[in-house]
């Protein structure tokens, strides 16, 4: 049995439960999103997917389809707010994009060039954040985490069920911080897994730099917005 709702005007017949973002995209609405992946637990981390919803702001991985839901996508407070969140990302870190090794594969990157974001309205804070080396697998480069909690949720120890990731303090001063014991039992396939799986250039797989060359990088092939609408992970 299907449902109706209507986004952006347009009716659409859904699955009863789906989740509101997957469904745009099955119906060719890009919703942007800098936490969320398809085929797991919803974080509602970013809020970068927040639409309106029977006329409230709402975060669109977190909401299931309805009968009779009316969702707008192309609403100007909804894509001011949208914009504002990716405007607060790049200032509250340090996201030089052309030094970036994951120049060409981060989400942020991706995300601001569809949004048409030029520079932020907010100040930039250039937070000043610790590197980490000591992982077998991984280099930190904290000062470009946004905080999403992919590595956080999503990346256990395959024997013990343990996190790997975690957040350390709050507010201005929380970072990310990595348990190396149990990340040191990772294989190499598993490490570049959780290095891909990352949404910025804050973990980085060592060894694997600028391996991909300006024309090839993975969203010059095929843009973020287009992977999303052909149902691709980021």
């Amino acid at each position: 049995m299907s449902v109706y709702l209507t986004i952006d005007g347009k009716t659409i017949e859904a699955a009863p439960g789906a989740t509101l973002i997957d469904v745009a995209a099955d119906n060719g609405v890009y919703i942007p999103s800098l936490c969320y992946m398809r085929g797991k637990p919803c974080l509602g981390t970013c809020r970068v997917c927040s639409v309106k919803v029977n006329g409230n702001l709402m975060a669109a991985c977190t909401v299931k389809v309805a009968a009779g839901m009316e969702v707008a996508v192309d609403d100007a407070e909804a894509a001011d707010f949208r914009n504002a969140l990716v405007e607060i990302n790049f200032s509250e870190g340090n996201h030089n994009c052309p030094s970036c090794e994951k120049s060409g594969r981060c989400e942020l990157q991706a995300v601001g060039y569809e949004l048409g974001m030029v520079a932020s309205r907010f100040p930039y804070r250039f937070a000043k954040r610790s590197r980490e080396d000591a992982a077998r697998h991984f280099f930190l480069e904290r000062d470009r985490c946004i905080f999403c909690q992919r590595c956080v949720e999503f990346v256990r120890d395959e024997e013990t069920g343990r996190k790997i990731f975690s957040i350390d303090a709050r507010g201005w001063k929380a970072e990310i911080v990595i348990d190396v014991a149990l990340a040191d039992r990772m294989t190499g396939e598993r490490a570049a897994e959780v290095a891909e799986m990352c949404p910025v250039g804050c973990i980085i797989e060592k060894g694997r730099g600028y391996d991909d060359p300006i024309g090839k990088r993975k969203y010059e092939i095929k843009s973020l917005r287009q992977r999303v609408l052909d149902g691709e992970t980021a």
